[in-house]
């Protein structure tokens, strides 16, 4: 498993249980080490984990709305938890984050679905990404 692979997965790990939680950013520095110790002590890329979940906090409005626009068919609190917070990053490395390509950006999206969702999860995030995609071009 590559570095940044492994990185999106602590990312979204870590998104899923501050979402879970309510979005209280008050232990979020807690989970995030936990979630190292526990899943990946010896990782040494945490800057590119920490800059994931920060985007996506920090841009959370704007990368739900896009949710919003292109998942027409799911409010955005009955997509689960997982595919919420992967399209999250996917969003946010699309949109805010210029250093990884749009393609790259879908297909990590995806394959970690695929790992951690349902089986329905590759499909529904390739559907949304892809249309967003197909709009930015």
């Amino acid at each position: 498993m590559s570095n940044r692979h492994l990185a999106r997965t602590i990312a979204m790990q870590s998104l899923f249980l501050w979402d879970f939680k309510g979005k209280n950013n008050k232990n979020l520095d807690e989970n995030i080490k936990g979630i190292f110790s526990n899943f990946a002590p010896r990782f040494n890329d945490q800057g590119f984990v920490c800059n994931l979940i920060q985007g996506v906090i920090d841009n959370l409005e704007e990368i739900d709305s896009y949710i919003i626009k292109y998942a027409t068919e799911w409010p955005l609190e009955q997509i689960t938890i997982v595919d919420r917070n992967i399209l999250r990053i996917g969003v946010y490395e699309m949109i805010f984050n210029d250093d990884i390509p749009e393609k790259v950006a879908i297909n990590e999206a995806i394959e970690i679905a695929k790992t951690f969702g349902s089986e329905a999860s590759g499909k529904f995030v390739n559907g949304v990404l892809g249309a967003i995609y197909k709009d930015l071009q």
